[in-house]
Formats: C-alpha cells, structure tokens, sequence
C-alpha cells in the first residue's frame, strides 16, 4: 500500500519538523491539499509553503488541487516541486487538455471525483491517467468520516482501469484509519491518504508503518 500523509494536519508553526518526520517514516508520498476557499469552503496554502515543503523532503509530493481554473497553475505547480498532479473532474471543462499539459511539463496527472460523481464519467481519459483520487468525504476539512460507499466506487473503478487497460493508481482520501485501510486494500486501492489519522496519533510513524503494511 502506498501511504501518503496529509500535510493538512500538521502543525504549522512547525512543518519543517513534521515534514522530516515524514521524510524519515516510511511513508511513500507527502499529500499536499490545496485549496482556494472557492471550489472547497476552505483556505490551505500556496506556493511558498510547498516549496518549503519540498526542500525539507526528498519523497514524491503528491499535490491535490481543490482550486477553480487549475490550469493557470499548472507550470507554477511544477516549478514549486509537485510530483504527481491531481485536478477534479468537476471544475475542468476541457480535462483532455488539462491532463496532457500537465504530463507534457513532467508530472503525473491525476483526477479527483467527489463522493457524488460516479467513476463511469472517466471512462474516455483514465487511459491517458496516471492516478485517481477518490474522495471518501466531502473536499475541504480533516477530520471527517469515511463515507462507506466509496468501497463499491473501488471496486468499479477497477474493473475500468482492468477494461480499458489503464496503468492508474487509486488513491483515497478521507477519514482513512486502519480498519478503513483495510477494507480500501480488499476492495482494490493503490494508495491511501491519512492526515489527522496520523499527526494526532502519539507514534505517527508507527501508525504510517502500520498503513503501509496492509
């Protein structure tokens, strides 16, 4: 299982410190949750942070953009150290053209779907995908609930990838613990996200090890 921390839920007066405690864990990647207060009823950070970010770790950062227009960003994303490259499906009118810019300046192009979008409206990109994020809550906050259906999201997904011969990681975000984990690693995730999961557990690479584990 590939485990990619949620930034979101560290403490920020000290995200050089817990940035190297990811850097030092055996977490995969560093999930970095931005959001511009728009498309998701929140404010994360911007580009400052993730470049300082990207200084204090060598481990892939796997950036998630809850942002409106995500294609003015794109090389600004790039150029601030992000790895892999996740726009949602519901703010990107012409995703062909998103996913290929983003590929064609060196990064791996992923796509959200909210819990209310169903995995079938992917079924004409995923071949060109090199991940998909299935959110398991609503965008926006931490610390929120798992919703249960996204298991039989999985599994479809899935058998999407398996039909159209795709090479896309499935990656969940939202309310992920272990017995959560578990049930994603059964059904047929790649990869998982966990923020609050881990930062707010007294041993956080105890717990990541544990994840990873699955």
């Amino acid at each position: 299982m590939i485990v990619s921390p949620s930034v979101l839920s560290c403490d920020f007066g000290h995200i050089e410190r817990d940035t190297k405690m990811l850097d030092a864990s055996s977490a995969d990647w560093l999930h970095i949750d931005v959001m511009d207060g728009i498309f998701v009823p929140n404010i994360s950070f911007g580009f400052p942070v993730l470049q300082a970010i990207r200084k204090a770790t060598n481990k892939t950062l796997d950036v998630h953009l809850m942002i409106t227009n995500p294609d003015n960003y794109l090389e600004a994303f790039k150029q601030a150290g992000a790895d892999y490259l996740t726009v949602h499906f519901e703010v990107c009118p012409h995703l062909n053209r998103t996913i290929s810019r983003i590929k064609e300046i060196g990064m791996k192009a992923g796509v959200a779907l909210n819990p209310h979008t169903p995995v079938g409206v992917l079924e004409e990109i995923i071949p060109l995908l090199d991940l998909v994020l299935l959110m398991s809550v609503n965008p926006g906050f931490g610390g929120q609930s798992f919703i249960p259906s996204t298991l039989g999201k999985v599994k479809k997904l899935k058998q999407l990838i398996a039909t159209t011969q795709s090479n896309a990681l499935i990656e969940i975000d939202g309310g992920v613990n272990l017995e959560v984990g578990k049930q994603l690693a059964d059904a047929g995730a790649d990869a998982i996200v966990a923020g609050s999961y881990v930062f707010n557990a007294a041993n956080p690479t105890q717990v990541i090890a544990d994840l990873k584990a699955l």
